[in-house]
């Protein structure tokens, strides 16, 4: 249905339309009035009852603008239809203008489509007005409600726009941002470095930060400043240059990256630099000249963790890290590089006599106990130095000062030792050893020999100590002076000393088939055996099977494994010796920790040290030390045995003092199973010659 006619409309300041300025013929109209106005005039001007506005094509295009007929779909104009396109800016096509009738007419010719080209571009302007008006509403409605602050400023710096969320980050109130100058954000240690800047790109100059995303200092309303990501944009509207950025608060961003930092650099549990640090600090250092590195780490701190806990160990640590920098000056690092090794790097440093004297000052301070959760510690360290020059590698500086700390554990802790090549050799040829052993076992290269033991009374051997040999293949039979150290700290320490006990026992069953008296044979114990925690069922296993009383044992303990002792390694000793399996202590007298030892060790027997009688005859106070170590046995009800006996009157003496067993070269050194087999017969005079091996 039509709802007007063209002479509805039409009047004579209509008809002059086209001599109107393109923005005064729907200025101040609402949108769709403004295109309906300008539609009625095309209808009224050209004649024809229906003119409408087409936007976009297919079944997506919509009619705005409609004259002559309702509702939202095209009208019926089957008769006469005319269209022109309606073109903006850049000649970006908006759609249509038509204009038509029900019945039939002429054809438009060309000063009636020129008409219709003038009403269409009176159209396209009118959207074009109204998709910016749009476009700057959805702009400003998008910067306001954005999480990120937005800020524009004109040529001469005064801010012409900002959205609340910047006002929030600046700290100031709605409103009262725009016009001031963009200073207000900037600290004033920056403010003339971004005066020339920005003089510089207003006058046309390229700037740098445009479309670049970058970390700046901004200054809050009460003065503080805090540290914000910035991106800078710049545009041009009618011949006028706009600049406007984004930017965010970025200082929980740059406290997290802080804190990562420091946890990438620091040790979690003491706070000191960490190996990371460490290394950094020394590479940086033998780049610009001499540098030297102390290692150090704890002497049985291992020991404090298995029997005390890991909580009690890591409040150690943090005794130690607090207590070690003040050995040093402020600026010196001192790091942990991990469990209970400890690092400092002296640089520029290239003589070893100040690091000699840092060394002994630190094992001067450590003579001072710890007092903590509840207990009193003795920690003592080892230390290793290694000195280098510039442009020597960090990680050989560093594996030399570990070499050094290795050398100081082996001539017996609580020092320090200074580098030196030989040190590097000795390592290779003890991991050259090291992996020998790995076959030595499977090749049938590991053997026993026993050292009598002897009774005084009567001169009978009623005993021997298992002794173990190796018989290299290049090298010869090779004493376990040579490789003990190596083995002990041999992952297959453990299977070879069950090996150990398996093979004393079968020996000792194979003297008793060839009719020798009943011998009980000792064997020295790895601490190892004991870790492993198979102990008791490795040595009655093997009591077991070869049909041997448990007294035909007897399980030699070092003052070492003593010291390391807690509940899990005396269980299996206690079991073993309730068993009647007899239990030593070998070499007693010689540790601080022996006397401690009585109490908590199911001992059978003590062994007196060689060190002692070796000058039994001649020092008044080692005599006086063994006739103490044999009273003591007697109160305890503890048998002796006496080691390194070499005289006949060196036995003498000790039986004068109540001693009454011995062993020692007098008697035979370390043999073969067949030697002393032979010896024994000779001593018992027996005939028979069953072969023993």
């Amino acid at each position: 249905m039509f709802l007007s006619t063209p002479s509805d409309v039409w009047s004579a300041q209509d008809r002059d339309v086209d001599r109107m300025p393109a923005a005064q013929a729907s200025a101040g109209l609402p949108a769709e009035a403004g295109l309906t106005r300008i539609t009625a005039l095309a209808a009224g001007c050209l004649g024809t009852p229906l003119a409408w506005i087409t936007l976009g094509t297919g079944p997506a295009a919509s009619i705005r603008g409609g004259f002559g007929f309702a509702g939202s779909d095209a009208p019926d104009a089957t008769g006469f239809q005319a269209a022109t396109p309606l073109l903006g800016a850049g000649g970006r096509r908006f759609g249509e203008l038509r204009v038509g009738a029900p019945g039939a007419r002429a054809a438009f010719d060309a000063a009636e489509m020129g008409r219709l080209a003038d009403f269409a571009a009176l159209a396209a302007d009118h959207l074009e007005r109204e998709g910016g008006a749009c476009a700057d509403g959805i702009a400003r409605g998008f910067a306001e409600a954005a999480a990120f602050a937005f800020l524009a400023v004109d040529v001469g710096g005064t801010i012409t726009f900002v959205n609340r969320a910047a006002e929030t980050l600046f700290g100031y109130a709605p409103g009262t941002m725009t016009g001031q100058d963009v200073e207000i954000i900037i600290p004033p240690s920056f403010r003339a470095r971004h005066g020339e800047r920005f003089a510089g790109f207003v006058v046309g100059a390229t700037s740098k930060l445009v479309g670049r995303t970058i970390e700046l200092v901004a200054q809050h309303r009460d003065g503080t400043t805090f540290p914000i990501e910035f991106s800078m944009s710049a545009w041009t509207t009618d011949g006028r240059i706009g600049i406007g950025a984004m930017m965010r608060d970025i200082s929980a961003w740059r406290a997290r990256d802080d804190q990562l930092v420091h946890m990438a650099h620091h040790d979690s549990l003491t706070g000191l630099a960490n190996r990371a640090q460490f290394d950094e600090r020394l590479r940086a250092a033998l780049e610009q000249g001499p540098a030297t590195v102390l290692l150090l780490d704890l002497d049985g701190f291992k020991e404090v963790n298995d029997s005390l806990g890991h909580a009690t160990g890591d409040t150690l640590l943090k005794a130690v890290a607090v207590r070690l920098p003040l050995c040093v000056a402020p600026d010196v690092t001192v790091a942990r590089l991990g469990g209970d090794e400890f690092a400092i790097l002296l640089a520029p440093c290239g003589d070893p006599i100040p690091a000699a004297a840092t060394a002994t000052r630190i094992l001067d301070t450590f003579q001072a106990t710890f007092q903590l959760s509840g207990h009193t510690f003795h920690v003592g360290l080892s230390l290793g130095i290694a000195v280098g020059g510039r442009g020597t590698d960090a990680a050989a500086l560093i594996a030399d000062a570990d070499l050094a700390l290795y050398q100081a554990k082996r001539d017996g802790r609580r020092c320090y030792r200074l580098f030196e090549p030989a040190m590097r050799s000795a390592v290779i040829a003890r991991r050259t050893l090291h992996d020998e052993l790995s076959h030595a076992l499977e090749a049938g290269e590991l053997v026993l020999h026993y050292q009598p033991q002897v009774a005084f009374d009567m001169g009978r051997v009623v005993g021997a100590e298992a002794l173990l040999r190796w018989r290299h293949p290049s090298r010869g039979l090779l004493l376990p002076g040579v490789f003990l150290p190596a083995l002990e700290a041999h992952p297959m320490a453990a299977a070879i000393g069950r090996w150990i006990v398996e093979e004393a026992c079968r020996q000792a069953a194979q003297w008793r088939a060839a009719g020798l008296p009943p011998l009980r044979v000792a064997v020295n114990l790895f601490t190892a055996q004991l870790r492993a925690g198979t102990l008791a069922e490795d040595v009655m296993r093997s009591l077991t099977r070869y049909r041997l009383p448990p007294a035909a044992l007897e399980l030699e303990v070092t003052e070492r494994i003593a010291l390391q002792a807690d509940d899990a390694i005396l269980e299996p000793i206690r079991a073993l010796h309730a068993h009647g399996v007899a239990v030593a202590f070998d070499d007693f007298g010689t540790g601080y920790a022996s006397l401690s030892s009585l109490k908590r060790f199911p001992l059978t027997r003590l062994k007196i040290d060689r060190s002692f009688v070796r000058d039994v005859l001649t020092d008044r106070h080692d005599a006086e030390i063994i006739r103490v170590v044999l009273g003591m046995a007697e109160n305890f009800g503890l048998e002796v045995i006496a080691e390194g006996i070499e005289g006949a009157d060196q036995e003498a003496v000790l039986r004068g003092m109540g001693c009454h067993e011995g062993q020692g070269y007098l008697y035979g050194k370390a043999m073969s199973p067949t030697a002393l087999a032979a010896m024994i017969r000779s001593r018992e005079g027996m005939t028979d010659e069953t072969e023993v091996a």
